[in-house]
């Protein structure tokens, strides 16, 4: 399966992940085959990348956890961050003192939920100590937030693990990733999801949200003291260019550190209101590029060891315009993986192997959507090695 965006897909398609809708119920599931009326429905719900299968890529990818674990985390971040909201309203709209003490228990019992449910991740990771993070969790624009939130969760664990955190940091870490973004809850709809870019002013205001995040949890909630820092520091820079107090590196929380990076990761591989997703290899370049301004250099190097941004299957073009498909990742080395390239002669059809761990001159300059045509002689088609590739 690759990673396709919407406008990219052709009719006939077989999808290669299930896709939920903005209530979490199964919008559409894996296996169907695409024609336009379900390729609009994908779009009319916000989501605009899918995972396909095709002639290029029939191989699965696993999820890092359970599907029914991650479905559960959403469902329970969604109905906690709904009643905070609710929560903020009835308080500045002074509502009377018993529905916004009913609204305090329910988001209680909603935390104490994600809680357990964080343990649940930290453990299931932790059963596989050799995961890669080869998924871009789809997303779709409606519930970008609590799915973004959980995503955070997962992809800080798998870092935490890679710096050998114990056991009990990372339940600090999960929770604290999860809840990274509560804050944004006492934003107007307005600010969260325009579809142009902010103006100052709703800039200004839209900064403050680890701020009003970090006030909430710790007026309300009996929560370790680094699950709010997380919250307070998550955007936070190195360089003391982020926000809201211009921390530099060593005022920075070590665990707000690693919620920082796989937030931006997990935030530019998503579709936004205002712009359409990175692919993986964008966004890991960003962050590899920032290492040491905004980034911790040591975090940066770890990630990038757990981080996939060519899975097995993807079609890619090489820095010499060959084009091809993925065959093997190795471990630590994501960047330069296997690759079987396909090249056109006069006469015939050369197919090649290419291992970037020894061509050392090549590298993937991107993700190829559509690949360049191939005419195989008829003599080659039932071959093993180009049945898969061009097979209609």
């Amino acid at each position: 399966m690759r990673l396709v965006p919407i406008n990219c897909v052709k009719e006939n398609t077989f999808l290669a992940q299930t896709i939920y809708d903005r209530d979490n119920r199964i919008l559409l599931k894996k296996g169907v085959q695409l024609n336009e009326n379900l390729l609009k429905k994908i779009e009319e719900n916000g989501i605009y990348t899918i995972y396909i299968n095709d002639k290029y890529s029939d191989n699965e990818i696993e999820d890092i956890i359970k599907p029914e674990l991650r479905n559960a985390a959403v469902k329970s971040t969604k109905q906690t961050f709904d009643n905070v909201e609710k929560f903020a309203s009835s308080v500045n709209n002074n509502r009377n003192s018993l529905k916004s003490k009913q609204l305090l228990n329910s988001i209680e019992q909603g935390i104490q939920s994600l809680n357990s449910l964080s343990k649940d991740i930290v453990e299931e990771i932790l059963s596989n100590q050799n995961l890669l993070i080869n998924l871009v969790d789809i997303k779709s624009l409606d519930n970008y937030v609590y799915q973004h939130s959980v995503n955070v969760g997962v992809l800080s664990l798998v870092l935490g693990m890679e710096l050998n955190l114990n056991k009990h940091e990372l339940y600090d870490l999960c929770i604290g990733a999860i809840l990274h973004d509560i804050g944004k809850t006492f934003l107007s709809k307005e600010i969260l999801y325009k579809k142009s870019d902010l103006t100052e002013a709703e800039y200004a205001i839209a900064k403050q949200h680890p701020q009003k995040g970090y006030e909430y949890l710790k007026a309300h909630y009996n929560l370790p003291g680094v699950t709010k820092i997380i919250a307070l520091q998550h955007h936070e820079r190195l360089d003391g260019s982020g926000y809201p107090n211009g921390h530099q590196e060593n005022q920075i929380n070590k665990l707000a550190k690693i919620v920082a990076i796989a937030d931006t990761y997990d935030a530019m591989t998503s579709n936004r209101p205002y712009r359409k997703a990175f692919s993986p290899s964008e966004a890991l370049e960003f962050i590899m590029g920032s290492a040491g301004r905004f980034f911790d250099f040591r975090m940066v190097q770890a990630f990038a060891k757990k981080i996939v941004p060519y899975p097995v299957g993807s079609l890619v073009k090489l820095s010499n315009n060959d084009v091809g498909v993925v065959e093997e990742v190795y471990p630590h080395f994501p960047l330069r993986p296997k690759i079987k390239v396909i090249r056109q002669r006069a006469v015939s059809i050369e197919m090649k192997i290419i291992d970037l761990m020894q061509e050392k001159n090549l590298v993937i300059e991107g993700l190829q959507y559509e690949a360049p045509n191939v005419s195989v002689p008829h003599h080659l088609q039932e071959h093993n090695s180009f049945k898969k590739i061009n097979e209609k």
